[in-house]
């Protein structure tokens, strides 16, 4: 079910279902907004290493805004964490980072309508502007995101 007024919600968990392509903002179990997402050129697994053009999987917190980036505004995913350090160190590669969710790149927004038929981020999690900017207005900096398969 989803809430009608989404402007007077609490978003308490940011959930994204990387085989259907779906982000939903949740306020306890009822789901707030959802959106279509694409992602990284290689979707499926985990994100292991700096440049494998993947989104990471797992339970991450959105710990900080970003309004100057080459991509229309932007949220920070905690990734890496601490198990995917030590998973990239076993591995003799560097984890990456810098994982956003974010707006299209600047000035091609209007290219929306095509861009988000594919996955065509490094990484990150794509959404149109207008989509980024009520993210941005329902998302509080601290909440936590849970990207599953």
């Amino acid at each position: 079910m989803i809430l009608s007024s989404p402007a007077i919600a609490n978003v308490d968990l940011v959930r994204v279902a990387k085989s259907k392509n779906r982000m939903y903002l949740l306020d306890g179990e009822q789901v707030v907004k959802s959106y279509h997402v694409v992602f990284g050129r290689s979707p499926e697994g985990h994100k292991q290493q700096e440049g494998d053009q993947k989104t990471p999987e797992g339970r991450y917190v959105l710990d900080y805004k970003k309004e100057d980036s080459a991509f229309y505004r932007s949220m920070h995913i905690s990734y890496p964490n601490e198990e995917d350090k030590r998973n990239a160190a076993k591995l003799g590669v560097s984890p990456g980072g810098f994982v956003m969710v974010h707006g299209q790149r600047n000035r091609l927004g209007w290219l929306a309508p095509i861009m988000q038929r594919f996955n065509w981020t490094s990484g990150c999690i794509a959404l149109t502007n207008r989509e980024m900017d009520e993210f941005m207005n329902l998302v509080a900096v601290g909440t936590p995101i849970l990207i599953d398969p």
